[in-house]
């Protein structure tokens, strides 16, 4: 619960009916925006009553916010405000480099988003190329050239070490086994050369 006394979450399957409600409201299409009811985060009140939703649609390192609606228009810069902190941290725990939108309220000029220049729009995903409308974009990482090379390069040197340490143990459960079986067989040795002793020389018992 924040401060405000509103609750940011993501949306789920039960809140489909208030969200039609809401996209209809604003004319948005309902029925594209049903199928991904999953990448939407919703403001609400203490009690449940939905105030206003945002989508964040993913692909590969880019998020596209889209379909933004709100049940009262006169507070709509204060929902962004935390509906945008919410998507912020999406946004960082997906890794994404670059978002965009074609929301055209001043708030997202505001916040850093800027028209797409021709050389980011060279970047844009193809999925979304066929979008009409004006491009926003911000940049969230600023050495994107290199982000995916240097996690690939983490990512494989845990890997390369995690390798290390499954042979380390292997290799230590083989020592055990080998020094459990060694004195065992000499156990045996030494048990099988007293009988033999003592049958050659029962005399020896005596003593």
């Amino acid at each position: 619960m924040s401060s405000t006394g509103y609750r940011v979450r993501r949306a789920t399957v039960d809140d489909r009916h208030w969200l039609t409600v809401l996209w209809q409201s604003v004319n948005l299409p309902v029925p594209e925006l049903e199928r991904r009811l999953t990448e939407f985060q919703l403001i609400e009140t203490a009690d449940g009553q939905l105030l206003g939703a945002v989508g964040l649609q993913i692909t590969g390192r880019q998020g596209r916010i889209h379909g933004e609606a709100f049940s009262d228009f006169g507070f709509a810069d204060q929902f962004r405000a935390q509906l945008w902190e919410r998507v912020e941290s999406v946004a960082a725990s997906h890794v994404l480099l670059r978002l965009w939108t074609q929301e055209t309220a001043p708030f997202w000029n505001q916040n850093g988003f800027l028209p797409a220049s021709a050389e980011a729009l060279q970047s844009l995903p193809a999925a979304w190329r066929t979008l009409p409308g004006r491009w926003l974009t911000i940049q969230l990482r600023e050495n994107v050239a290199s982000a995916l090379p240097l996690e690939k390069q983490l990512e494989a040197l845990m890997a390369t070490e995690r390798q290390h340490t499954e042979r380390m143990r292997k290799q230590a459960r083989l020592l055990k086994t080998f020094a459990t079986v060694a004195a065992v067989i000499l156990a045996i040795f030494v048990i099988v050369a007293a009988v033999y002793l003592l049958r050659r020389n029962p005399a020896a018992l005596g003593h």
